[in-house]
């Protein structure tokens, strides 16, 4: 099993930029497909971005499209998350996860498929 670890939430304000990291041990990273996921106060977890295991293949949200990019370096064992032009929406605990699945070019989009999850990192994006 892998282990999955968050960082690099924060306070930002609207317009700003983060970079999420999430960092395995445990397993080596490039074995699974990758997602981060997102859930506000009173909302439900809702999917973000994935990424296939070799990194060639991508899925985001509609509403972080052109916003949000989702990396992997697999020598690291470390998959990112990196969000620019952040809005007040995009407040959340934001979550990575790891899949054991093989999906080829369609890295899932639906939390039930992830095996293993982080604990989570705020963002706050003021406005």
């Amino acid at each position: 099993q892998v282990q999955l670890v968050e960082s690099g939430g924060g306070l930002v304000q609207a317009g700003g930029s983060l970079r999420l990291s999430c960092a395995a041990s445990g397993d080596t990273l490039k074995n699974y497909d990758l997602g981060w996921f997102r859930q506000a106060p009173g909302n439900a977890r809702t999917f973000v971005a994935a990424i296939s295991r070799s990194g060639d293949f991508r899925n985001y949200a509609d509403s972080v499209k052109g916003r949000f990019t989702i990396s992997r370096d697999n020598a690291k064992n470390t998959v990112y998350l990196q969000m620019d032009s952040l809005k007040s929406e995009d407040t959340a605990v934001y979550s990575c996860a790891a899949d054991r699945r093989y999906w080829e070019t369609n890295p899932s989009k639906n939390p039930g498929t992830y095996d293993y999850w982080g604990q989570g990192t705020q963002v706050t994006v003021s406005s």
